[in-house]
């Protein structure tokens, strides 16, 4: 089996009701995959393909999201921080029966968004990312 990541999306684009509250959940969260926030205004953050602004009338996003994690620890440990953050449990770290192997915990944001950690089980990478040079 092969999977392939980053071929399909340049960013996903995420409208919050409170840009602090949701900038102090994902600088949490993110530090347990050993990322940090790129890109921090006053209006918007971001890291890699994620991107962050405060909802305008249109309103909060509704999406789901998944994180990829190095092990099932790192599963573990988002979970728990993610809550901790103020996410809500929406399913706790455990094997999942999408494919062998896949291990997995999802949790709510502040705005509702769908979040899930996920290890996919031993795997080898072609390249640890993808690097945009413009010219």
């Amino acid at each position: 089996m092969e999977f392939h990541r980053g071929r399909l999306f340049d960013h996903v684009h995420l409208r919050v009701a409170d840009l602090d509250r949701s900038r102090e959940f994902y600088r949490r969260v993110l530090a347990v995959f050993g990322l940090s926030l790129q890109f921090d205004t006053a209006h918007a953050f971001s890291c890699d393909e994620l991107f962050v602004t405060a909802a305008d009338a249109s309103g909060v996003s509704s999406v789901h999201l998944a994180f990829q994690a190095a092990s099932p620890d790192t599963v573990k440990e988002f979970h728990r921080v993610a809550v901790a953050a103020g996410g809500s449990d929406n399913g706790a770290p455990g094997e999942r029966n999408y494919h062998p192997g896949y291990y997995a915990a999802f949790v709510r944001d502040p705005d509702g968004n769908n979040l899930e950690a996920v290890y996919h089980g031993a795997s080898t990478r072609t390249a640890e990312s993808v690097v945009v040079k413009p010219v």
